[in-house]
């Protein structure tokens, strides 16, 4: 389980793509500090497992049911990816409840900027509207985001500086993709109360 705090901006420095999978090497010098081979590793907000970890790289092995349903198909050597450890017991819980299973794909488009914050609107797969409200959490490439728009067909949020500081969200372009997570509490009271209807 994660927060959606990303603790830093990590970047791709090795794609081995395998039968129907890729072996994803990636730089972050304070989520591999402690890392083992086991422990979870959140990049752009899909929850890998880190294989081996040497120095400032991790290595995960990433399924294509993965590939199918996140951007990580879509990263090249260079590639800046928001990252996160797995969450301590014990530790403040700053953002939301984040599984790191990405309910789909979405990309930016518009952005507004202003001098303290700036406005970011994204599409929006259809199936995942009924689970987001305004004012409600949604994780975008893992970042903990508050929503601050909503409609069919897309989703607002508006970000402060050091989020756009901290994240990948400072350098994302019109047209880019998103990983999209929606708060999984939504997802259970939806099938909790199906058999009411």
């Amino acid at each position: 389980m994660f927060t959606g705090l990303v603790e830093e901006v990590g970047s791709v420095e090795k794609l081995e793509r395998l039968d129907e999978a890729v072996r994803l090497t990636v730089r972050g010098p304070k989520v591999t500090a402690d890392a083992q081979p086991g422990d979870s590793i959140a990049v752009d907000g899909v929850c890998l497992t880190v294989v081996e970890a040497a120095g400032d790289v991790f290595t995960a092995d990433v399924m294509q049911e993965t590939l199918n349903r996140s951007r990580l198909g879509s990263y090249e050597v260079g590639s800046n990816v928001n990252l996160e450890r797995a969450l301590a017991a014990g530790a403040r819980m700053g953002g939301h409840i984040v599984q790191g299973h990405v309910d789909g794909v979405g990309e930016l488009i518009s952005r507004e900027s202003s001098e303290h914050w700036d406005v970011l609107r994204f599409s929006l797969p259809e199936q995942l509207t009924r689970y987001i409200v305004e004012k409600g959490s949604i994780a975008l490439n893992g970042t903990s985001l508050t929503v601050s728009a909503v409609s069919a067909d897309y989703v607002e949020v508006s970000l402060i500086p050091t989020t756009l500081a901290e994240t990948t969200f400072g350098e994302l372009a019109v047209g880019e993709p998103v990983n999209m997570e929606v708060d999984v509490v939504a997802k259970y009271v939806e099938k909790m109360v199906a058999g009411y209807h």
